[in-house]
């Protein structure tokens, strides 16, 4: 008698999932730990919580597609693999440069070592950083001043260990420093190759390349390491059995904690290495194949480079310009219009000055050092001595200094430039801009000082050749960007302090397409080394261009606007703030404030500043095997 019943069909899995499957199974192999969970997900790749992130593959790839998740994969598991993650803790440099530097070229040593074994890994990862630095614009830097260092010397040393040249977006990084570089270090670039798998000697010859290019500082003793071991083999001898059985215990995830340790001190721009800029991650989500707007970021598709958004295009880039301001004016006249700045704010600068003064005392007092007590490990307590002395085997008896809420921050003040800002507003807006960042360089905060414009009125070169290709429909932005840079953050107060007064030069302030300029902004911040960023944006209106908006959707400019300020609020590391002058913005972004006038400019920007370092900061982090004991 045969049964009504039907079997139950399993349900159908993604196309995808054989590919994820096979991506994991190889990421285990090679970090060699079989237990360690990958997921896949539209967020930054890179390992939380001993889980292994890895981009959402698109529906339907391509083979570059492929290579560059296999890359991210591939990136990781060799960190987990050939990292040690202690000893490199030990070898890092103090200096934030050269930081960095090491973090920048540690990453590369351990992708070569794959590289150098494996045909297929090279090729993924070279795929990888050529999407990276293409989503970082690195193929469009003209000089130094936007091209970090460190990402250069990550892809010569990668060119030394396999003989790979740099991938195609890389080559402008590479090319600008290379000439510096090869002069001051190419004896120690030279001497990486035979050391790729020795991170030891490898970390010498680095603090060596360092101290050629000048960015070296006091590297650990041998006899610091030794004498850290001979105490951690002490410890183990004295725990006897205990100490055994709960080594015992802990013996099935070993590999996954060793791997979840390398990977965790990964730091930010070491990470950023095997993953794109998170802000970045979204912004193909909708081209490809998608058959839904909100399907995750996959990697992209399309060759194309300009900001996107649904829609959203620059119908001819190549008359844009990023440009230095000492570039758009001669010196002597530089120092005639900065004199001018300072005589028209005279009485205002006396204001701004107490405000950031203020600021300054605030920040100043968070710099109080404070350190967590009690401790198994760390530095020895000397107000725990007596206890030391009467009972030896004590644990708690050693203290750690916590992280300040603001150590290791770099904030970039963009201005808008546009004509409407002519007068007070904008002569207020540069000279807060300029106390603020001499303030803030006081209390060892980095300061990026940006303005926007357009190159033309109703339309440059780009509107031009617009109309010289017959007015096709729909052509996009119509309009040549002019995005300037009076400081960068890596230069010096008193070197920039002048480029300021370029706000005052007739004819400058032009129009305002704030969607790309924010965009920019932001991707010089994903690019900087420090761990906490911030960026300010100061406008007085709404996008506007009339030449774009001549032909194409009246809300075009500002759509794109509110979609980059999205995904910067929702997807990015960058704490985003705005300060509208006569103009509300808080209908744009999540975190702004409205002044009426634009004398209010100063106290506003000094009050949000100070919310921002008033924040709590996450929880103090200690280094790898400092612990609490728990009562």
């Amino acid at each position: 008698m045969s049964s009504n019943i039907k079997p139950k069909t399993l349900p159908k899995e993604s196309p995808n999932e054989p590919f994820k499957r096979a991506i994991s199974g190889c990421l285990r192999a090679i970090a060699r730990a079989p237990e360690l969970e990958v997921a896949f997900a539209a967020e930054r790749p890179g390992v939380a919580g001993g889980k292994v992130r890895l981009p959402e593959p698109a529906r339907k790839m391509t083979r570059e597609d492929v290579a560059i998740v296999r890359g991210h994969a591939d990136s990781i598991a060799l960190r987990m693999a050939c990292h040690d993650a202690n000893l490199h803790r030990k070898l890092t440099p103090g200096s934030q440069q050269g930081r960095a530097v090491f973090e920048a070229v540690e990453q590369a040593r351990v992708e070569a070592i794959g590289a150098r074994r494996m045909e297929g890994v090279a090729k993924n990862l070279t795929a990888m950083l050529d999407d990276r630095f293409h989503r970082s614009k690195f193929d469009e830097v003209t000089d130094r001043a936007d091209a970090p260092i460190e990402e250069a010397l990550a892809m010569m040393v990668r060119e030394r260990l396999t003989g790979l040249a740099p991938p195609k977006a890389a080559r402008k990084v590479v090319d600008i420093w290379r000439s510096y570089i090869e002069e001051r270090a190419g004896r120690a670039l030279d001497r990486m190759e035979d050391l790729v798998e020795d991170q030891r000697k490898f970390g010498d010859v680095v603090h060596d390349l360092l101290e050629q290019l000048e960015m070296g500082d006091e590297r650990p003793s041998d006899d610091d390491d030794s004498s850290e071991e001979d105490e951690g083999q002490d410890g183990q001898d004295e725990q006897g059995q205990e100490g055994e059985a709960s080594e015992t215990d802990d013996s099935e995830n070993s590999s996954s904690e060793d791997a979840q340790a390398s990977a965790d001190d990964m730091p930010e721009s070491a990470e950023e290495s095997a993953d794109a800029p998170a802000s970045d991650m979204p912004e193909d989500s909708d081209m490809g194949d998608s058959d839904s707007s909100a399907e995750p970021w996959r990697p992209r598709s399309q060759g194309a480079n300009e900001p996107r958004a649904p829609e959203y295009k620059a119908f001819n880039g190549k008359f844009d310009e990023t440009i230095g301001a000492e570039d758009l004016c001669e010196p002597e006249e530089l120092d005639r219009l900065r004199g001018y700045l300072d005589k028209q704010l005279a009485n205002l600068q006396g204001v701004v000055a107490r405000l950031a003064n203020r600021l300054q005392r605030r920040l100043m007092a968070q710099q109080n050092r404070s350190w967590d007590f009690d401790l198994e490990e760390g530095v020895l307590d000397p107000a725990r001595l007596t206890r030391v002395i009467i009972d030896p085997m004590h644990a708690l008896s050693f203290k750690w200094e916590k992280d300040t809420d603001f150590r290791d921050t770099v904030v970039t003040l963009l201005l808008d430039n546009s004509g409407s800002m002519r007068g007070r507003p904008i002569t207020v807006a540069a000279t807060c801009a300029d106390i603020l960042a001499r303030t803030l360089e006081r209390c060892g905060v980095k300061v990026e000082i940006l303005g926007f414009t357009t190159r033309a009125w109703k339309g440059g070169q780009s509107r031009e050749t617009w109309l010289a290709a017959g007015k096709p429909a729909n052509p996009g932005r119509l309009n040549d960007l002019r995005h300037i840079i009076y400081k960068s953050a890596d230069a010096p107060w008193r070197r920039a302090r002048k480029n300021l007064g370029l706000m005052m030069r007739e004819g400058l302030l032009k129009e305002n397409i704030d969607g790309e300029a924010l965009d920019w902004a932001h991707k010089r911040l994903l690019a900087r080394p420090e761990q906490r960023k911030i960026l300010m944006m100061i406008s007085d209106g709404a996008p506007v261009d009339d030449s774009t908006l001549s032909v194409n959707p009246g809300n075009y400019l500002e759509r794109h606007l509110r979609w980059i300020i999205e995904e910067i609020e929702q997807r990015s590391p960058v704490e985003l703030i705005a300060i509208g002058i006569g103009h509300d913005v808080t209908r744009y972004y999540q975190r702004a404030v409205t002044i009426v006038d634009a004398e209010e400019l100063g106290g506003a920007m000094t009050d949000k500043l100070a919310e921002l370092f008033d924040d709590k900061a996450p929880a103090s982090r200690h280094p790898a095997g400092h612990r609490r004991r728990l009562h």
